[in-house]
């Protein structure tokens, strides 16, 4: 059976944070973490909905295990890594940027789509090809870990990460949007917004 990764909002309903964090999920192979980050708007959000395209970068901390013995997140109560989707990463010095996290939407809802880079502390990597939906401060999230994800130097050269943890399991999530200032989106819109809350990840066997 596949694992699943559930990235769960601090203050979205608390029915979608049970059943995403359920014994049945949660054990015997899984991990949870705390998610903290922001996404970034090539244009504000604000009460008309509009194309654009957004960085994200974040970080999962204080990660613990469903079972000390599972083999899909080892030592996880040390185990840290770097999130990020449509942003620049630095490999030997030198910036990539990923593919674009694109989107159309406002405040008030919205649609994504993206690849998301996920670099473990333990040198493990994770890509995940996603697609989001938001109605106001609730955004769902479903997708799949892929095999790779490609990212681009200013001068046209290229860095491959290649997933060695989770590949082919699915993705979903209930995500918060939190933008700084609420009021911006009947006004300047929003430019910035967190994100945080708790990620889920593992299998029932």
């Amino acid at each position: 059976m596949k694992k699943t990764l559930a990235v769960v909002a601090c203050a979205t309903t608390l029915s979608t944070v049970g059943a995403l964090t359920s014994p049945a999920l949660a054990a015997p192979n899984g991990a949870t973490c705390s998610l903290s980050g922001q996404a970034a708007f090539s244009t504000p959000l604000g009460t008309t909905a509009h194309d654009f395209t957004y960085g994200f970068t974040g970080t999962l901390t204080s990660c613990s295990a469903g079972d000390a013995s599972s083999p899909a997140l080892p030592g996880a109560s040390s185990v840290t890594a770097k999130i990020s989707a449509g942003s620049a990463v630095v490999v030997g010095g030198v910036s990539y940027q990923e593919p674009a996290a694109t989107g159309n939407g406002s405040c008030a809802s919205s649609t994504t789509a993206g690849k998301a880079l996920v670099q473990w502390s333990d040198k493990a990597v994770t890509v995940i090809d996603y697609t989001t939906t938001g109605a106001a401060a609730a955004v769902g999230l479903k997708g799949t870990v892929v095999p790779s994800l490609t990212a681009t130097a200013a001068d046209g050269t290229t860095t491959t990460f290649t997933t060695t943890r989770y590949l082919a399991d699915n993705a979903v999530g209930a995500l918060a949007f939190q933008p700084p200032d609420p009021t911006a989106c009947a006004g300047a819109g929003v430019p910035v917004a967190g994100i945080s809350g708790q990620t889920v990840l593992g299998s029932p066997s």
